[in-house]
């Protein structure tokens, strides 16, 4: 059985006001197997594309390299933009030493109600898949329900949005706010098939076929980042 501990703590810039949600990165970032073209930082992956779809909207010209000026250039991205990266999973066991969210087990879960009580600037969390099985939703659905915490549909559209109304109990005036959050078509190779099905995708198609599911990832990413 292998042990797969998420690599980075959370990355949370006092900008912020936009926070990821991811599960972990893929098993050789825990291990230092970086191949030539991965980034060692959050969603660093050479099979992850959320990097190329940001960069591909702000035209950033990042580095695709194990170099520091690559992890730079995506920390004052973060930080001028008022993003943070806050992945829920902390730690998991495998059979297989694969990526596969379905893969995972014996899994905990970071404490993501409390960073978001310790970063009251945080309004909206951006959820890199949906609530399929141990997807970034789905677990955030399991880690809420201790809190009495539920999330309000706001749109039923891709991406799915939700709301729900956050309390600090440390705070003696009860201080509440609502935090939305926002189920992004996960930037992960492995989602292609799906957005294949998706109304949208197939209506943007048919009006130009060289139109791509990374094309697609793009346009809704941009209303995001």
């Amino acid at each position: 059985m292998f042990f797969h501990r998420h690599p980075y703590p959370p990355y949370i810039p006092e900008t912020a006001t936009k926070l990821i949600v991811g599960t972990l990165p893929p098993p050789r970032f825990s291990t230092g197997e970086l191949i030539e073209h991965d980034v060692d930082f959050c969603y660093g992956s050479y099979y992850n594309s959320l990097w190329l779809f940001i960069d591909k909207i702000h035209d950033l010209k990042l580095r695709f390299d194990n170099s520091e000026e690559a992890i730079q250039q995506r920390k004052d991205f973060l930080h001028k933009s008022g993003i943070g990266v806050c992945d829920i999973v902390e730690s998991c066991e495998r059979e297989k030493i694969d990526a596969s969210d379905l893969g995972m087990q014996n899994i905990v879960l970071r404490d993501l109600i409390g960073y978001l009580r310790k970063h009251p600037k945080i309004d909206t969390l951006l959820f890199t898949g949906g609530n399929s099985k141990n997807g970034p939703e789905y677990f955030f659905r399991r880690h809420i329900k201790p809190y009495n915490i539920k999330l309000e549909v706001v749109s039923d559209d891709i991406p799915r949005v939700h709301q729900f109304v956050l309390e600090d109990p440390s705070n003696t005036k009860l201080t509440k706010r609502v935090i939305q959050t926002v189920s992004l078509t996960s930037p992960s190779g492995a989602a292609n098939r799906a957005i294949g099905s998706i109304p949208l995708y197939r209506q943007l198609k048919q009006q130009n076929p060289e139109f791509t599911t990374f094309d697609f990832r793009v346009l809704q990413y941009k209303s995001y980042f």
